[in-house]
C-alpha cells in the first residue's frame, strides 16, 4: 500500500493537465474581457446610429 502511494506522488502525469487547465481559464478570462468590450462598442455605436436616423426627415417627392 505504502509503495503504491509513493508511486502516485513520483508521478507527473497531471502536471500538463493542470497546465491546460490554467490556459484554458486564461483563455476563457479573455475571451469575456474581449467580448465586453466589443459589446461596449456596439452599443455606443448603435446608439449614435439611432441619433442620427432619428433625426433625419424623410421628404415624400412627387
Amino acid at each position: 500500500m505504502i509503495q503504491s502511494i509513493r508511486h502516485f506522488l513520483k508521478r507527473e502525469d497531471g502536471a500538463i493537465t493542470v497546465d491546460w487547465v490554467v490556459l484554458t481559464a486564461g483563455l476563457a478570462v479573455l475571451a469575456g474581457g474581449l467580448g465586453a468590450t466589443v459589446n461596449s462598442g456596439v452599443t455606443s455605436a448603435s446608439t449614435s446610429i439611432s441619433t442620427a436616423v432619428s433625426a433625419t426627415s424623410v421628404n415624400d417627392a412627387e
